[in-house]
């Protein structure tokens, strides 16, 4: 067997807090309304110096500084996001130059929405194994803000920013992430129009259609990882589950019969941060001590694309 362990991570946050109470000033919405409905309370939004840039950066730069590992160690960076700063150079090449990674180090960005962290982590774990360096950075982190209607109460509500980061390495002995992923192309239950369209760059979502998918996909995606592993949900020691609603979280932990102790979530203060959500609770779970060495967390994302993943992360 071989895969990768989660070494150390990092997390950005944007200072500027916006609570419900904000929100009911930009549209004809309430604190009532917003959080029965997402769970959310709060989210962090970018402003004056701040950018997808910055945020990278600074999560990057906590995972390797805890991790002890120097950019010249590094053989894989990739980014995970759909807001970067640049359609080119891509958010990993720009990590690539602050921080000093070796010009051979693979690095690029990739687009799975909210489910992008774990895409990465798989693909991480397939690169190491033919790369000459065996520590990879894998980054999640979007500014939603960006491609926010603050016109649509039904979406603008829901979204934050804010940026996670993994530095994971690879070994013959350590266990694989026996992953799961997938896809249902679907372009009208969640799209951001592109440049070419002539359309606004804003998010459009049929929340009734991407709600069904969800409640569907977390738990079947779960239990598929888990019986690649040959383990049961008992042998999991944290659930890291996408932030993207607590109504979909409280529904899979339902169906999956799993202690809800295993899956404190952070929803409430950062909203959804798409790629960014499974890496920020990540570092939130291990800095806190809720997950220690030797420990196996289950993370799971959905969402735009519509995709799927999941895999089985244990901390070295």
């Amino acid at each position: 067997m071989n895969g990768i362990k989660l070494l150390a991570t990092g997390s950005a946050l944007p200072e500027r807090v916006v609570t419900n109470e904000d929100m009911t000033k930009i549209v004809d919405t309430s604190d009532e309304w917003i959080h029965s409905r997402t769970g959310i309370s709060s989210r962090r939004h970018c402003s004056g110096n701040e950018s997808h840039t910055s945020l990278c950066l600074a999560a990057a730069r906590q995972a390797l500084d805890r991790a002890g590992i120097s950019p010249q160690q590094v053989g894989v960076c990739l980014v995970a996001t759909l807001t970067q700063d640049f359609l080119t150079p891509a958010a990993a090449c720009i990590l690539q130059q602050e921080l000093g990674f070796l010009e051979d180090t693979v690095c690029f960005d990739l687009n799975a929405a909210c489910s992008g962290f774990v895409y990465g982590l798989h693909t991480a774990e397939c690169l190491l194994a033919a790369a000459p360096r065996k520590y990879a950075l894998v980054v999640g982190c979007e500014v939603l803000s960006r491609v926010t209607d603050f016109t649509d109460r039904s979406t603008c509500v829901l979204f934050g920013d804010g940026a996670g980061a993994a530095l994971v390495e690879w070994r013959a002995d350590y266990p694989s992430l026996h992953a799961v992923l997938g896809c249902r192309g679907n372009r009208e239950a969640l799209i951001i129009p592109g440049v070419s369209t002539g359309s606004p760059s804003y998010i459009h979502m049929d929340g009734q259609t991407v709600f069904r998918f969800a409640v569907e996909a977390l738990p079947r995606c779960a239990t598929q990882v888990l019986e690649k592993a040959g383990l049961a949900m008992a042998d999991v020691d944290r659930f890291v589950f996408h932030q993207a609603n607590q109504r979909i979280i409280d529904f899979a932990i339902k169906k999956l019969k799993v202690d809800p102790a295993k899956c404190t979530g952070n929803i409430s203060r950062t909203g959804n941060t798409s790629a960014a959500s499974v890496p920020i609770l990540l570092d939130e779970l291990v800095t806190s001590g809720a997950l220690a060495s030797g420990q196996k967390a289950l993370c799971v994302g959905f969402g735009g694309g519509l995709t799927w993943a999941g895999g089985l992360l244990e901390l070295a």
